[in-house]
């Protein structure tokens, strides 16, 4: 399985990880997880539809960060990823602190695959 990461989705990292020291640490725990299951597991992670893409985009709702102690996997981070099944590939899309922002950038997933 192999990784990417957007430019955008650097950006987020590096702002985000300004305020939560772990968020590196804590991103490839998720990659080890990912590594194994790709796919959407609801609860911790659901496909995201009406995009009117072909491609699988994932959001994961439940992420563990050592930085927000006493909130488990619910401490509101969410990422969001296109899992390419074929070619056993994953590209990190978005990755934001839901008392930021509510919902996921549908415009940024778009444009990517344009």
């Amino acid at each position: 399985m192999t990784f990417e990461e957007i430019k955008p989705f650097k950006r987020d990292l590096k702002k985000l990880s300004k305020r939560f020291r772990t968020l590196p640490e804590d991103l490839e725990v998720v990659k080890k997880v990912l590594h194994v299951h790709p796919e959407a597991r609801p609860p911790f992670s659901y496909e995201i539809s009406g995009l009117g893409l072909d491609n699988c985009i994932i959001k994961i709702r439940r992420m563990a960060c050592r930085s927000l102690p006493g909130k488990g996997s619910n401490t509101g981070l969410r990422i969001v990823y296109a899992w390419f099944e074929k070619e056993k590939r994953i590209v990190f899309i978005e990755i934001f602190f839901k008392g930021d922002k509510e919902n996921e950038d549908r415009e940024r997933i778009i444009a990517f695959f344009e």
